[in-house]
């Protein structure tokens, strides 16, 4: 059996106020992070931009983007053994998030909403509180 490979994906760690950003898509409680695959001849950074704008009408200032590290965790919903390779970064922008067709909600976590992650989430909350970024 040849290994699974995994889904990599950017996403957008905006962090105000010691919570974090993330979403429900429409008819679901599961959060996730503003962002998506990365597109063939795309940066992880030109993802995410595209993906803050797509999923969260924010525009993103490129300059001010900032990699912060990588999780790879069991991905929410495939098959046991497909990993989800997830880049984070960090970016500036004065726009308040609204939510897209493709988004239900928006919701500003802390670790305490861990519980309603995947696994992906779930580890970016822990890695983010270890950082001293969020309660």
């Amino acid at each position: 059996m040849s290994p699974m490979h995994p889904i990599v994906v950017s996403a957008l760690a905006l962090v105000r106020e010691r919570r974090l950003l993330m979403v429900t898509a429409r008819g679901r409680d599961v959060l996730y992070l503003p962002g998506g695959k990365v597109e063939p001849g795309e940066s992880g950074a030109e993802a995410v931009v595209r993906e803050s704008l797509e999923e969260v009408s924010l525009a993103l200032d490129p300059a001010s983007i900032v990699e912060l590290f990588t999780v790879s965790e069991q991905a929410h919903g495939e098959p046991d053994g497909r990993l989800v390779e997830m880049t984070l970064f960090t970016a500036d922008t004065p726009d308040e998030p609204v939510p897209s067709a493709e988004v239900g909600a928006i919701t500003w976590t802390t670790t305490a909403d861990a519980w309603r992650c995947p696994p992906a989430g779930r580890e970016t909350l822990r890695r983010l509180s270890s950082l001293g970024l969020i309660d």
